[in-house]
């Protein structure tokens, strides 16, 4: 049934329109946002101070990546414990260490659609990072391109991936008409979606970085182009963002943990830049969570390679049982979780070498053995782990 649409007169330039669309024989209200930035525009005195202290603490963070000695050490766990904590935010019940045994082809009883899900995410924040490092702009297309590899298999394979949507989606409830949020209807997109890819790129915008930033993601939600992993996107733009614009050297800050555990306030400030054009409050809340994800990732940085040191040293002291053991723990620091085959061949030692030295981390209380089995058998540095893994404890 063709879409009927009805034009309402906008509520305020600063929230949009809504159109009245017919959908399977039911009236809809539905969404349309006014291109960026807002008008009138965000009262960036009311928000000098979070500013301030949000571009400190990325600046600080950033300069704590490029004094790490090895930042792909750190980069494999954080960038999985981000798609765990954006993949819970939908709704999914993996864990980091169930994500990473399923890489390891080692998860028992894990939810196998689940997991899949999250390691989707993983695949497709790398995807986007690469593209941005070899040149390639923050596109549509780009985007595309990440939604294609998020949706492949699992859940989401049936869900059109890389392809925006051509039916009408919505927020809560169990149809359009009982939604929360309705977003444009499927004919709408693109007068939405190229206005959104231009500010994207509009270096004449003074506003600052994270300003920006703010705004490009409620704009994507409210648009939500995909009939799934919509959410999803929205917040890896965030990291991608920060990356393309050099705010960051390296994609450590992620804010799916703030957005987490501030989970109904989120949403619910979302709902009010689209009814009430509350930007200022959503920035507040988005700037504070830059400020203190940043700075919680720069301590974690922090415990993190200090335990490196410290297990370093106490390994060293083996004598000479060291030399092996050493590069299983540098192994380790960058996959926390490994099974012994993995090391063998990324290390190039044998099988009883690796398990000597897996022997040795043990009895020191570095790794520990996670199978409980005889034969491919895993191990995780645990402390590591621990720290790593804080605030991934899925949603019940």
């Amino acid at each position: 049934m063709p879409t009927r649409e009805v034009l309402s007169k906008p509520i305020r330039s600063r929230t949009g329109s809504y159109v009245t669309t017919s959908v399977v024989g039911e009236a809809v209200k539905a969404y349309i946002p006014v291109p960026l930035p807002p008008r009138p525009p965000v009262d960036l005195r009311r928000l000098h101070g979070r500013i301030e202290r949000a571009d400190r603490a990325v600046g600080r963070l950033d300069g704590l990546s490029s004094l790490a000695p090895d930042t792909n050490l750190l980069l494999y766990s954080y960038v999985r414990k981000e798609a765990v904590l954006s993949s819970q935010i939908e709704g999914t019940q993996s864990s980091l260490s169930e994500l990473l045994l399923f890489e390891n082809h080692a998860a028992p009883g894990v939810p196998v659609d689940d997991v899949e899900e999250v390691s989707n995410y993983v695949a497709a924040m790398q995807h986007g990072l690469r593209r941005l490092r070899n040149g390639f702009p923050l596109s549509l297309r780009l985007i595309r391109e990440m939604h294609a590899i998020l949706l492949r298999g699992g859940r989401g394979s049936n869900k059109t991936p890389g392809e925006f949507r051509r039916s009408q989606n919505w927020i809560g409830g169990t149809r359009p008409g009982n939604a929360e949020f309705v977003p444009p209807p499927p004919n709408r997109l693109m007068e939405c979606l190229d206005p959104f890819e231009k500010f994207l790129h509009d270096e004449s915008e003074s506003l600052p970085l994270l300003v920006r930033l703010g705004l490009i993601h409620v704009q994507f939600e409210s648009i939500h182009p995909f009939l799934d992993g919509n959410g999803r996107l929205g917040r890896l733009l965030i990291t991608l963002l920060l990356c393309e614009k050099k705010a960051l050297r390296e994609p450590l800050l992620y804010l799916s943990l703030f957005f987490k555990t501030h989970r109904d306030h989120y949403y619910q400030l979302l709902q009010r830049v689209r009814t009430e054009g509350a930007w200022e409050d959503w920035l507040s809340f988005f700037l504070e969570g830059i400020e203190s994800t940043a700075g919680e990732v720069s301590q974690a940085v922090k415990r993190s390679l200090a335990l490196f040191a410290t297990d370093r040293r106490r390994v060293a002291a083996l004598g000479r049982a060291s030399s092996s053991a050493l590069r299983v723990q540098e192994y380790m620091q960058k996959r926390p979780i490994a099974n012994i085959g993995a090391m063998s061949k990324a290390l190039a030692l044998s099988v009883p070498t690796v398990t000597a030295a897996l022997e040795h981390l043990s009895r020191l209380g570095i790794a520990k053995e996670m199978t409980g089995g005889r034969r491919n058998r895993v191990f995780s540095y645990s402390k590591y782990l621990a720290m790593v893994a804080a605030g991934t404890e899925p949603i019940r």
